[in-house]
């Protein structure tokens, strides 16, 4: 009934944002002597805002066709490289560019598509042959094709790092920190040829006893089963995934939003002002943040329940307890792998220490392989923004150069 509820409530919406954006372009039309004077220009400003916030959106695009390369514009293209059911690889290429490090940026599944790293791999475009994860919104996933859990993560990670080949740097931003240690030390026990010259973690959730955030006590101060109960739903007969048990992106996105609803309030009251005062510029910087935002997918039940029980619950990782198709996760395995943790001072999704930990774990691992790196930034901008950026990549630039 929830998702149910969820769509009749996004068609009405949807419909209601057609119409405020028809009304504000009527009361911004030169022609229409209402725009000059009076209220017209406020109570179209409020109209844009409501049509942006309200309206129906689906998966972004990249848009990253060019990037700068030693001071000469090349052409980008997107191509795919290996398709599977639950997700696909996508790569970069840059037209007539050759060599370079190979990079794997492991998006998270979590709500949010993959393109909400699109400044991640805009900034590594100069300096790496990028490829990206690319999820797919598991409400477009039949229920034919099975079920996709963290075990499948981990041997899609595994699979995508296969297709790329040998000598490929990996980059897991957020949730993926975990399925790709845990690939990482597969790999490593099974001296796959394939395993990541390097693993750079950002912001991500190795141990989350370490500053717990509020995102954290959630996950544990209710029972495993709370989650079953209330935020897992089946996908409506609208979509070719019918029937299929998700946790629904719009959830995620309520929960995230909530977190830190003042400062969302505030951006759009300011992205208002700008448009009263006619600095589209600002205002649709505020616009394009949250168009990316707000572009939420679903994800399969099992692999939110399993998520939650065995990084936010039980810890599985660090203690030692996690397995995979029945064998030990060991990160003791993990021998020549250079690991990079890259903490955000003010990120209120995984606290201080949480990624770290990642780096105590690999007993067997030479201190020459392990970096830490931490950041004045939230947990968005250690991986987008200004900071990133001037920042942050630069480490990952030089980690990978240290590892080639």
């Amino acid at each position: 009934m929830l998702y149910n509820a969820y769509e009749l409530q996004r068609s009405f919406l949807a419909g209601a944002s057609a119409m405020a954006d028809f009304s504000a372009e009527l009361l911004q039309n030169p022609a229409n002597p209402f725009s000059y004077f009076g209220g017209g220009p406020v109570i179209a400003s409020a109209l844009e805002v409501f049509a942006h916030a309200s309206a129906p959106r689906g998966k972004p695009d990249f848009g990253l066709d060019r990037t700068l390369i030693d001071g000469e514009e090349v052409d980008v293209i997107e191509e795919i490289v290996l398709r599977k059911p639950f997700g696909q690889l996508k790569h970069f290429a840059r037209r007539g560019v050759e060599g370079g490090p190979k990079l794997l940026i492991v998006a998270p599944m979590s709500g949010h598509f993959a393109t909400l790293l699109r400044g991640t791999v805009e900034r590594m475009l100069p300096v790496a042959d990028v490829y990206i994860t690319d999820w797919r919104d598991a409400k477009l996933v039949p229920m034919s094709e099975g079920a996709f859990g963290f075990e499948d993560y981990v041997d899609y990670v595994i699979a995508f790092l296969e297709a790329i080949g040998p000598d490929t740097h990996m980059l897991a931003v957020c949730q993926p920190s975990v399925p790709c240690y845990a690939a990482a030390c597969v790999m490593s026990a099974d001296k796959n040829p394939c395993r990541p010259k390097t693993l750079t973690m950002m912001g991500g959730p190795v141990d989350t006893r370490e500053a717990p955030t509020a995102v954290n006590t959630l996950a544990t101060e209710r029972p495993h089963s709370w989650f079953e109960q209330n935020v897992i739903v089946k996908v409506p007969l609208t979509y070719p995934g019918a029937g299929r048990k998700v946790y629904p992106g719009f959830l995620q996105l309520a929960g995230f939003m909530s977190m830190n609803l003042g400062n969302h309030l505030v951006s759009h009251w300011e992205m208002f002002k700008h448009l009263v005062q006619g600095d589209d510029e600002s205002a649709d910087s505020t616009k394009r943040f949250y168009e990316e935002y707000r572009s939420v997918c679903d994800m399969t039940a099992e692999f939110y329940l399993q998520t939650i029980d065995l990084v936010f619950q039980n810890h599985a990782l660090p203690k030692g307890e996690m397995t995979h198709r029945g064998r030990k996760v060991d990160p003791a395995a993990i021998t020549d792998i250079g690991i990079l943790a890259i903490e955000g001072l003010r990120d209120d999704i995984s606290g201080m220490g949480q990624t770290r930990a990642a780096l105590n774990i690999a007993t067997s691992l030479p201190d020459a392989k392990k970096c830490y790196f931490s950041v004045d930034a939230g947990h968005y901008g250690i991986f987008n923004g200004s900071k990133w950026r001037n920042q942050v990549a630069p480490v990952v630039e030089q980690w990978m150069a240290a590892n080639a």
